[in-house]
């Protein structure tokens, strides 16, 4: 099965993906790791990636009729380049190498977790702030 993307949405995706990455770099360069220690950076810019990718699906599945390129860009490119699953899992190889398991075992349990709470709660605000938040009688 061949699947056709149109040019305009590989453009798109490739725009918000650059920009999106060169934020996560600049955070890094900002607020850089230090050895032996959880990567907080990193996992802020996961967890906040996370947070907005729950709001944004909310947003543009369920709220606005929004632009056909808007999740690409957003979505895929934006948020997709903004977060990072390579450079956590090189992070945690780091911790391990270096002898600091408890930290590496946190990071990555640490990490999931928030990740996936972060999705969740943006989901939820949301959800609320645009009065679609689901109603239990």
């Amino acid at each position: 099965m061949t699947v056709s993307i149109a040019p305009v949405v590989l453009v798109v995706i490739s725009l918000g993906g650059g920009l999106g990455a060169l934020l996560r770099y600049a955070i890094g360069v900002w607020w850089p790791g230090q050895p032996h220690q959880v990567p907080w950076s990193t996992f802020t810019i996961n967890v906040v990636g996370c947070f907005a990718i729950g709001i944004l699906m909310v947003l543009i599945t369920g709220v606005w009729v929004a632009h056909r390129l808007l999740r690409p860009f957003l979505g895929i490119g934006f948020l997709g380049g903004f977060t990072t699953f390579s450079t956590y899992s090189v992070e945690v190889r780091r911790l391990l190498q270096s002898g600091a398991t408890v930290e590496a075992l946190g990071y990555l349990g640490g990490t999931m977790v928030a990740a996936l709470g972060a999705v969740v709660l943006g989901m939820t605000v949301a959800r609320w702030a645009a009065g679609t938040a689901r109603r239990t009688s």
